[in-house]
């Protein structure tokens, strides 16, 4: 694959540090043939742009748009909430949306932009139960498991050092866990914090590490503390990134839908160079 076909032109945007690689599919209707064989190199934080995943955009009509979000490993996932929060806000700046529509793998997605500031309306957890007790890293810990789009296990930890726990070994053994299905699960460790906040921090599938933030780990996260009464609605997440993302239940968590505010900041424009893209 090389720049013959076409120019690369992408934005780089995060939502509340979890950051993308945008495409606009108005641009180039081969860009979802092509992107997928150039996801993991695109996200090389050494050697490509770096980032945690792709986001295409392409509109379906005026105020709706379809959302095809790639891993930074490639493999495509049906939800991405930071990432569909990052997409409203680039087809308000460049398509000059305010209110929209993102239809996602997991659900048409409604949004509402105001600046930086990006509202999603989510619908409930398609599963929602409990883990007794899962053995990983040598502990024996409790776990709740959701699923919004993409799975995700929610564990409450008492750590003293929160922000500077190693996450390793105990995240990636119940990030495959063989007691979860096929594919895993994200994992996202909490506190309750005497302020009525919640501190989280996420490991992700496809980018097989920590990131500084998850937006649909941070939903998940809050229903299940509002559940289990560790806080009150709504819920301000603080994330690894330092950034807060709020989340506020409409119903009776956690199997209920929910709405997730929080910064969708913009970091660059630019153009993925021809000599990238030679022999790719």
């Amino acid at each position: 694959m090389h720049g013959a076909a076409g120019p690369l032109n992408f934005a780089k945007l995060h939502g509340a540090g979890n950051d993308f690689l945008v495409f606009d599919g108005r641009a180039d209707a081969s860009l979802e043939d092509r992107l997928p064989m150039l996801v993991p190199a695109l996200c090389d934080r050494r050697l490509g742009l770096g980032a945690d995943g792709v986001l295409l955009l392409v509109p379906v009509s005026e105020g709706a748009l379809r959302v095809v979000y790639w891993n930074a490993d490639g493999s495509e996932a049906a939800f991405c909430a930071n990432g569909t929060r990052c997409a409203a806000r680039f087809a308000a700046v460049r398509w000059h949306w305010k209110d929209m529509v993102l239809h996602t793998g997991f659900a048409p997605i409604p949004a509402a932009v105001e600046g930086e500031r990006v509202t999603l309306s989510l619908p409930a957890p398609s599963v929602v139960h409990s883990v007794r007790e899962l053995g990983a890293g040598g502990l024996r810990v409790k776990a709740w498991y959701l699923v919004l789009g993409v799975p995700h296990l929610v564990v409450k930890v008492p750590w003293t050092d929160f922000w500077k726990h190693a996450l390793a070994p105990l995240a990636p053994d119940l990030r495959r866990h063989a007691q979860l299905p096929h594919g895993g699960a994200n994992v996202t460790f909490v506190q309750p914090q005497d302020d009525g906040g919640l501190w989280a921090r996420s490991w992700e599938r496809g980018i097989e590490g920590e990131t500084l933030s998850c937006g649909s780990g941070s939903v998940a996260s809050a229903l299940t503390a509002v559940a289990e009464a560790w806080v009150a609605a709504p819920v301000a997440v603080r994330t690894a990134s330092g950034r807060t993302l709020w989340v506020d239940p409409d119903g009776d968590p956690p199997s209920c839908p929910s709405r997730l505010t929080g910064p969708a900041e913009w970091v660059a424009n630019g153009a993925v160079h021809a000599e990238f893209l030679t022999g790719m």
